[in-house]
């Protein structure tokens, strides 16, 4: 089984690490230190060996950081992880700062007021997080220091690096080839007066290779950095280890292979201009060129966008595996229902059978993260994770959220589904109801090309909002294919500030979280495609709208049908009669029983 379930949170373990840490500051002269939740590569997810914020405080969150001052450690979490900090970190020594709605740099002038030298390791921070920082510290006598990693030197027993080996994707998954892909962002960096590009993102490698990874748990990324010429050529720093003769060959001789501890000493001798995405890349790539006096040009990570835009056989990938996927939701949905009313059932029980039905597909790679399955109180944890200590079983009147995904060579998937466990609260059923609204505005959308996220997330939360409620995490997030399941640079957020083009897919998941009592949220992916032109619209207007990839159930028993309009109406009991269309010839007889029944018209 991919998931466990064993507590990695040690809050015990923080003060004296913290104490230890400290000691290392005052012999070097630092009044401060900052403990990111970042990698030298910058993605989301980090392995062992780079779970320092984890290590230090407990705090398990795939977002935060941590400043450690001589008399506070303030650990930085936003909306999604205010609950779960206060679990995990020891309170008596950590305290939980809400973020972004206290900035860093208000919140350290304040601790202190006299200034003070704060080090950081400028291989886990960007030159954009740093600089903005130091502008909002102009003027306090608070000074960034970059220096080693105080963590390491005192993290005697850190995990080594992982190196997981490196697989083959192939072309008719891929839909265009490595050769092709390197030589087409080339010639854009030569269209821009650049001779190389820096590229430190797993996922932008991945893609721009055709290879895929195992060195982070649930995203099947390759850890390397690379450096690709405007003649179309790279050089690539990866442990020799990970590499077999066939991705040897299958990389070819244009890709030159490297250690990666040759990588700094390496940009040293780049010709420039030389471009360094500002937001993604660890500011010391931008020290070790600047010392040598190359030139850099800031600008994106030239994977990006290509990336985000899914080619025809990746979408075709994208569809066949959320079609495989959703009969294994639909087989796990029926369990459940028949399941949970014998009252014997817990949160691991659900994570265990679900992960069951996917890897009955017999084509399961991975999960693509770790599943959410919380009920009652445990639902308002946004990114909850039940442990062996924390499991609780379901009970009659609770609703349970199921936050889960699967990683398959063609696609990746993310779904969240919230079910009743037999007759729920009004008030629960009121809220569902209100967020299946904000789902189904998000899918019905059309917009004029040119609109980013952040003109969107507000319509997802219309309905909550008349009646005074929210969600604190965006509405959507991109997903890559086979990648990771969170990919840039699209989103649906109030900070989503990249136009949505064709061929991007996102989640739609709004959500609602009461705590101590439920949760609740709905997630479908949707593709982003030209709308078809409709009867008296302007005819020069190029417009957007999304396509629905998910096909599963929602629980008709926790919606209010008379607080839904027509429009909402008609989209559901369409969308439920497409889903048994697709489904009902890929699972068994008593799921397409189950399933039937799931689908009915409301």
């Amino acid at each position: 089984m991919f998931q466990t379930f064993e507590t990695t949170a040690r809050p015990d373990q923080g003060p004296p690490r913290l104490a230890a840490l400290r000691r290392s500051l005052v012999a070097a002269g630092l009044d401060g230190f900052i403990v990111p939740r970042a990698d030298a590569h910058q993605g989301e997810y980090v392995a062992p060996a780079d779970a320092r914020l984890a290590w230090l405080t407990g705090f398990t969150g795939s977002a935060g950081f941590c400043f450690v001052l001589p008399s506070i450690a303030g650990v930085f979490i936003d909306g999604r992880y205010r609950t779960q900090v206060k679990a995990q970190v020891d309170l008596a020594h950590f305290t939980p700062v809400p973020w972004p709605d206290v900035k860093a740099g208000a919140w350290l002038k304040e601790q202190l007021p006299s200034g003070g030298r704060i080090g950081f390791d400028p291989w886990l921070h960007t030159k954009k997080d740093i600089a903005e920082l130091e502008d909002s510290l102009e003027g306090s006598g608070i000074t960034l220091c970059a220096t080693e990693n105080f963590v390491d030197t005192i993290w005697s027993d850190r995990p080594h690096p992982p190196l997981g080996p490196v697989a083959i994707q192939p072309l008719d998954l891929a839909g265009e080839s490595a050769e092709a892909k390197r030589t087409r962002l080339g010639a854009e960096l030569a269209a821009a007066g650049q001779e190389a590009a820096v590229l430190t993102l797993p996922d932008s490698i991945s893609w721009l290779l055709n290879i895929r990874g195992s060195d982070i748990e649930r995203n099947p990324v390759v850890q390397a950095f690379g450096v690709l010429h405007a003649t179309g050529r790279m050089t690539l720093f990866i442990a020799p280890e990970k590499l077999s003769d066939a991705v040897r060959a299958h990389l070819g001789p244009d890709v030159t292979l490297r250690p990666p501890a040759a990588f700094a000493p390496a940009l040293r001798t780049l010709a420039g201009p030389v471009r360094v995405d500002r937001a993604t890349a660890p500011l010391q790539i931008a020290l070790e060129l600047e010392e040598a006096g190359i030139a850099i040009a800031w600008g994106a990570d030239p994977c990006l966008l290509p990336k985000a835009r899914k080619n025809a056989a990746e979408i075709a990938g994208m569809e066949e595996a959320h079609l495989r996927d959703g009969a294994a939701m639909v087989e796990f949905l029926a369990w459940l229902d028949a399941e949970a009313p014998k009252g014997r059932l817990t949160e691991i029980d659900v994570v265990r059978a679900l992960e069951g039905f996917r890897r009955a597909t017999n084509v399961l790679k991975e999960i693509s993260f770790e599943t959410i399955c919380g009920t009652g109180p445990n639902g308002a944890i946004m990114h909850y994770r039940v442990t062996e200590e924390t499991n609780r079983p379901l009970r009659q009147g609770e609703i349970v959220v199921v936050d889960s995904g699967g990683q398959y060579v063609d696609g990746t998937t993310d779904i969240t589904r919230t079910v009743a466990i037999g007759p729920v609260d009004p008030e629960a059923k009121s809220a569902f109801t209100r967020v299946l609204q904000g789902m189904i505005a998000i899918s019905r959308l059309r917009w004029p090309t040119g609109i980013a996220g952040a003109h969107l997330d507000s319509i997802a939360r219309y309905n909550l909002w008349l009646a005074g409620q929210d969600f604190d995490h965006g509405t959507g997030h991109g997903v890559g294919c086979y990648l990771s399941v969170h990919e840039g640079p699209q989103r649906l957020s109030r900070t989503g500030d990249v136009p949505l083009e064709s061929g991007m897919i996102l989640s739609n998941e709004p959500g609602y979280y009461r705590e101590g009592a439920f949760g609740i949220r709905i997630e479908n992916l949707v593709l982003v495609e030209d709308a078809p032109a409709l009867p008296g619209g302007d005819a020069e207007r190029r417009m957007l709208g999304f396509r629905t990839l998910t096909w599963i159930p929602i629980d008709r028993r926790l919606i209010d049908a008379a607080a839904l309009t027509e429009a909402e109406r008609a989209w559901l009991n369409a969308y439920h009669a497409e889903t048994a269309e697709r489904l009902a010839p890929r699972v068994s007889a008593p799921a397409r029983d189950w399933l039937a029944a799931a689908t009915a018209p409301l």
